[in-house]
């Protein structure tokens, strides 16, 4: 049942009170073979140092949308949406990092998570949203569902989140709002 889980928007000063559960999420997601970007080994400091160094700034200066989901008080998943675009597309924006905590995958927090996000951003202005994720990952037939409709796959796109050699395919996604 999806009526227990909270969907807010973090501000800056939550992201740092929030930063070791936020860190906690995106460890448990890498060590889960997500492939969001970091590869194995990974530790709970190199993934609160991404939510400093990489999302506060946009958190702070309103570029990115951080919305954060909570479960039974325990956060269990977020997605951003990055809305600093050039000056030719005021009409974009992408999203970033959906992040569903193992624990909590099966129970329709992604699909909240973006139905959420795709509000707000239709609500700044914003007629098109667009995204990549891992070729034939289990968030690619999520995304299908939602409407996203795929324009290609770039083959060797990223490596193995499970610290192999291997290179993977991205698909491209995108969705008209």
């Amino acid at each position: 049942m999806t009526d227990d889980i909270g969907i807010s928007a973090f501000a800056a000063e939550d992201l740092r009170e929030n930063l070791g559960e936020l860190g906690g999420l995106l460890n448990a997601c890498v060590h889960g073979g997500a492939s969001i970007s970091f590869v194995l080994p990974h530790s709970q400091a190199d993934s609160e140092a991404f939510w400093l160094d990489k999302v506060l700034p946009g958190v702070a200066d309103g570029t990115r949308l951080l919305l954060v989901a909570k479960k039974g008080g325990r956060i269990a998943g977020s997605v951003q949406l990055n809305g600093d675009m050039p000056p030719n597309q005021p009409h974009r924006a992408e999203v970033n990092k959906l992040l569903v905590h193992p624990d909590f995958r099966r129970s329709g927090i992604g699909r909240r998570l973006m139905a959420e996000l795709e509000q707000r951003a239709a609500a700044a202005g914003r007629s098109l949203i667009t995204l990549d994720t891992r070729s034939g990952d289990k968030a690619e037939p999520l995304y299908a569902g939602l409407g996203y409709r795929t324009v290609g796959i770039i083959p060797g796109f990223a490596r193995d989140p499970m610290g192999g050699e291997r290179l993977d395919p991205t698909t491209i996604m995108y969705k008209t709002l």
